[in-house]
């Protein structure tokens, strides 16, 4: 990342920027767009527009400044200067936004997943980085840095690390984690809000998962899924899942976790977390999906117990493929 052009060079004869996520916006994809849109307005007034778009975000997020102008609709046609895609491993996960990199005049693409294979104009895609806002942390100057920007970033780096637990915590994340600290940033309070507190109803879906999730491949692997009506009588929505696949995984004895949540008939949002064996990015990309090695996940089509087989089928492949080497 040391050969990485500052934002400053990026924006050059830049006017008008966009920036947008991927869809159902996770902490690190609103941590990132957040923390980059507050450091390009206040460090660059001359330019006119700078416009995030997202879908809904979940409320504790709401915390970071500015999230109050998030733009939700892509009805309006644009065409920008620039456009900056973050956190998203290809163009149709960007959702509505897709249409504003297609009419900009520049893009470039800053992720760390290591399904990316470059859609942008121009690409930093840093796979062994935690998170997209780790990356984006090295375009900034430091010193240029504001509190309520290293808010939006240390919240990124807070999810996308599981609180700085998950494998992909290196040395420099901490670092990082520590120059936002500087700024004046309550870590303990976001950590708090956005990553470990749970709504009641969260917290009953999520029990309701851990009742009902079951133990296959002689207890490596850990499977739960919700149906559509329990989803309607909880009423819960999906951004009210996060988290389950995580405390999933954390059964003693498990490799693999999966978790997968219907989205229509037949068809269901999957989510995969591994430990230390299982590559579950391949897992997903080979199912048209895509993530990071110990965290992935696509949409598969089928009944539940179809998918399942699936996913175990591949897991049990790279397993006994370990246990041979």
């Amino acid at each position: 990342m040391e050969n990485m052009k500052k934002i400053s060079e990026v924006l050059q004869n830049a006017q008008t920027v966009a920036i947008a996520g991927h869809i159902r916006p996770d902490g690190d994809c609103v941590g990132s767009c957040m923390g980059l849109k507050l450091y390009l307005e206040e460090n660059f007034p001359e330019l006119q527009t700078v416009d995030v778009y997202l879908e809904e975000i979940p409320a504790s997020y709401h915390i970071l400044q500015g999230t109050d102008t998030i733009r939700h609709s892509c009805a309006e046609d644009k065409e920008y200067d620039l456009f900056i895609a973050l956190d998203c491993a290809d163009k149709q996960r960007l959702g509505a936004a897709a249409k504003y990199l297609d009419t900009a005049k520049r893009s470039i693409c800053y992720d760390h997943h290591i399904s990316n294979k470059g859609f942008a104009q121009e690409n930093e895609i840093f796979p062994d980085s935690s998170s997209t806002s780790e990356v984006i942390y090295h375009v900034m100057e430091d010193e240029k840095i504001s509190k309520a920007v290293a808010e939006a970033l240390y919240m990124g780096l807070v999810h996308d690390t599981g609180a700085f637990q998950y494998s992909c915590t290196a040395p420099e994340t901490l670092e990082i984690a520590a120059n936002l600290l500087r700024k004046g940033v309550n870590g303990n309070y976001i950590i708090d809000t956005t990553f470990l507190e749970k709504t009641y109803v969260q917290n009953q879906i999520l029990g309701r998962a851990l009742l009902e999730s079951i133990m296959v491949l002689d207890g490596a692997c850990i499977i739960s899924g919700i149906k559509r009506k329990d989803m309607e009588f909880y009423g819960v929505k999906p951004s009210d899942l996060d988290g389950i696949v995580s405390q999933l995984r954390l059964t003693k004895g498990v490799e693999t976790a999966i978790f997968l949540y219907e989205t229509a008939n037949q068809e269901f949002k999957v989510s995969m977390r591994s430990k230390s064996k299982v590559d579950v990015s391949v897992i997903a990309s080979y199912f048209g999906g895509g993530g990071h090695v110990r965290a992935a996940g696509c949409t598969m089509q089928g009944s539940f117990y179809d998918v399942v087989n699936n996913l175990t089928e591949h897991i049990e492949k790279q397993m006994k493929a370990e246990e041979t080497e």
